[in-house]
């Protein structure tokens, strides 16, 4: 459908010359659509837009395909439209944004955080184990963060789940630090308990799934349902840290 709606038969895409073509990847994505990363299947603006398609995520063919139906000079007609807006929601659905997790992390993010957020949202797609692994070494990141900005020592082989107790600790999350009289008590206990095994059940799927362990040469990964799963996980464990961590002033006797 898509193909038929960007009249791609002869190669062309649409009215765009190579020059215009090229300005709505690079206004909607910052990306280079005449580098040699998008030449596999041959030079022609369908054949670029189809390598971009086979190798970039759900969620950046998205925002491409609106930039095409936002375009003034755009031919298409109301019934095609609406097919191509059903197509962007589908691809949007899919996609795990950390653009929010950025957002809370700013005031306290450095290279690494950085690095292995782009890393997790980069591999989705193209390698679900080693997004796994990067979802584990966030929640690692994120504790070791927050534990430095509030100026408590940690051990440098702690395990992640040693990280995220203390870190929970810190932050008066722990289950124990729940007054037994507070509404919704009980709740609000499980609830932290069973955010606070994230990081140990990261580690425990990294362990067996994901990256930084020898496998069985014919042994089965997990596909991207899972990725999605282990990086949704951890993202919503960063947040909730982070959105506690701005929150919460640092006690003085915490810098000790």
């Amino acid at each position: 459908m898509l193909e038929k709606y960007l009249e791609m038969e002869n190669g062309y895409v649409l009215h765009y010359s190579n020059r215009t073509f090229g300005y709505v990847f690079q206004d909607a994505l910052g990306i280079d659509i005449q580098s040699e990363d998008y030449a596999l299947n041959g030079t022609s603006k369908a054949n670029r837009l189809r390598a971009f398609w086979d190798s970039e995520s759900d969620h950046k063919v998205a925002v491409l395909l609106q930039a095409f139906l936002d375009d003034e000079d755009d031919p298409v007609d109301g019934s095609q439209r609406q097919q191509v807006q059903g197509i962007i929601k589908r691809l949007q659905s899919t996609e795990i944004s950390l653009d929010n997790l950025r957002e809370h992390a700013q005031p306290f993010t450095g290279k690494h955080l950085d690095e292995s957020i782009d890393r997790m949202s980069k591999a989705i797609d193209q390698d679900p184990s080693l997004a796994i692994g990067s979802a584990k070494e966030l929640v690692e990141t994120c504790c070791k963060t927050i534990l430095s900005e509030r100026g408590i020592a940690y051990s440098s082989s702690s395990t992640v789940q040693e990280l995220t107790k203390l870190a929970f600790k810190s932050l008066g999350l722990s289950a124990s630090s729940i007054p037994a009289e507070k509404k919704s008590a009980s709740t609000i206990k499980t609830l932290l308990s069973n955010l606070a095994s994230v990081g140990g059940g990261l580690a425990d799927l990294r362990n067996c799934y994901g990256t930084g362990h020898g496998k069985h040469g014919n042994e089965t990964g997990l596909t991207r349902r899972h990725a999605k799963l282990a990086v949704g996980a951890a993202t919503t464990l960063a947040v909730f840290l982070f959105d506690t961590h701005k929150e919460l002033p640092i006690q003085s006797g915490e810098l000790n």
